[in-house]
Formats: C-alpha cells, sequence, structure tokens
C-alpha cells in the first residue's frame, strides 16, 4: 500500500501532489472526483456521490447540464496523485493513490468515533476527546469506578429478550468501558458476551491487557477470559461477529450468578515490553 506522511515527501513533489490534487476538489462536498471521472459539458468535475444527489442534473460550477462524460485525461492524471486522506484535518497525514484512500479512510483513526454506548439509539459522532464527555452528559445512567481491579455487577440477569449491561473503569488515567450482552445471534439460541474497550484508539489498546473472571467459590468454579481491550472505534457487534470477547451460556450463568445477579472481576493491566 502507498501511503506516505507529508514529511517524508521533498518540499516540491510535496507542493506538486497538492497542487494537482486541488484540480479534483469537488465544488459541491469539496472532497476529491476519484475514477471514473464524469464532467459536465463545459468540463467541469462532480464527485460520484454528489452526482446522483443533484436532482436537477444541473453542473454547480457552470449550471450547464450534467452530460456524465467520462474524462479519461483526468482518469489518466488521477492514476499518479497522491491524495490526503479525508480525516487530513482531524491529524492524518497520510497521502494514497485513489484506488487505496477509500479502504483507508474505512479504518483511519481520525475518523469520528460514534457513541460506544450499546443498546441505544444514539446517533451521537464526534472526536475522541468529545466521547467521555458525550457519555457522562448523555448517558447518565452509566455507573464508573476507579481502580484496575473492579466487580461489574450485572442485575437482573434472566430478564427475556436482549439485554445491555455498561459499566465505565477508570484506570492509568484512562476510561475502559465494560459491556456485557445478552442476545439471540443464532435463532433461538441466546448467550452472554463480555467485552472491555478502551476509550481511545488501537495503539492506545495495545498498552493493555484485560481479564474477566467468572467466580463460584461455593463449587470452586472459575471462567476467565484474557485479551487486550478494543478501541471503541470497533463497535459491539464488530466484536461480538468476530468471537473476540468471553461468551458463555445463560446455564453457565446460572452457575455464576446469585439471586439473579451476576458478579464479574475485571482486572486492567499495563503491557510490559
Amino acid at each position: 500500500m502507498t501511503h506516505l506522511p507529508y514529511p517524508t515527501i521533498g518540499a516540491g513533489a510535496s507542493d506538486s501532489s497538492r497542487d494537482l490534487a486541488s484540480l479534483f476538489e469537488c465544488p459541491v462536498c469539496f472532497d476529491y472526483v476519484l475514477p471514473p471521472i464524469h464532467q459536465c459539458d463545459s468540463g467541469h468535475l462532480v464527485c460520484s456521490n454528489c452526482q446522483p444527489k443533484l436532482a436537477t442534473q444541473i453542473c454547480p460550477a457552470c449550471r450547464g447540464p450534467l452530460s456524465g462524460v467520462r474524462n479519461l485525461a483526468m482518469d489518466k492524471v488521477a492514476e499518479t496523485v497522491l491524495f490526503p486522506c479525508k480525516y487530513a484535518n482531524s491529524g492524518c497525514s497520510l497521502r494514497f493513490l485513489h484506488n487505496e484512500k477509500r479502504k483507508h479512510e474505512e479504518t483511519c483513526e481520525f475518523r469520528p468515533y460514534a457513541c460506544p454506548c450499546p443498546g441505544t439509539t444514539c446517533r451521537w459522532q464526534g472526536s475522541l476527546d468529545e466521547v467521555l464527555d458525550h457519555l457522562l452528559n448523555a448517558h447518565k445512567t452509566i455507573t464508573t469506578l476507579n481502580g484496575e481491579d473492579i466487580v461489574f455487577l450485572a442485575t437482573d440477569i434472566n430478564l427475556p429478550g436482549a439485554v445491555d449491561w455498561v459499566m465505565m473503569q477508570c484506570c492509568f488515567e484512562h476510561h475502559f468501558m465494560l459491556v456485557l450482552e445478552k442476545q439471540e445471534r443464532h435463532e433461538g439460541h441466546q448467550q452472554f458476551f463480555a467485552v472491555v474497550q478502551i476509550i481511545g484508539t488501537e495503539k492506545q489498546a495495545e498498552q493493555f491487557r484485560y481479564k474477566l473472571e467468572l467466580v463460584d467459590s461455593r463449587h470452586g468454579r472459575k471462567l476467565a477470559w484474557e485479551a487486550k481491550p478494543r478501541s471503541i472505534h470497533d463497535g459491539i457487534s464488530q466484536v461480538i461477529s468476530g468471537n473476540d470477547c468471553l461468551i458463555f451460556e445463560p446455564s453457565m450463568a446460572q452457575h455464576f450468578g446469585e439471586n439473579g445477579n451476576l458478579a464479574i472481576n475485571v482486572t486492567i493491566g499495563r503491557v510490559c515490553y
């Protein structure tokens, strides 16, 4: 994959590439017009995302008709241009050939964060620095516990249907989200899924490990799961579909639970290199 941070490119080459990229700016959304490139009768370009939304199919630059004619010359030029990531204004300094740009942007660490609280219809999006304030102000029912070792208590685990339990844990100057979900991933078969996410980037997640333990001291049972926390950029559904979490059956929850409640011991530690 070809991606280069601005500082590693010579000043002349960097300026030239920026100048060329500016020729591909869409006049509607100011993102880049990438191949296959179409033009109006006067040669103005509109990106493929914006063109279908122009109900009158009138060029926003000259008010002429959007003919849909391919601009093969600009297609060829685009093959040589390194385009900035769409999240450059948020801090991403990488540039890509057009056929690699979209793939990078799907996982760019500077893309907006969605609200990580599961089981809600919250559509909030914002920067990483804004996530914690959003959770504290918009989801005030989430309890925060301090310390490296805590007990996550899920109450009423016998409630029918899909249920979510969420708690936050603060340690090592970071906040982590502890999520327990009960859902029917396969028809007629409910399961519990437990995971720890860091309110941070994938790079920050690499610094930590977490352990979840269900303990039944009465019968000497223990069920444990240890892994690297997932960044909240990865939604809970993605974590569950990838089986990267503690998974157990309702019958197991009954073994470890007491009076309809389930205690999960949570330990978070730093990775020592």
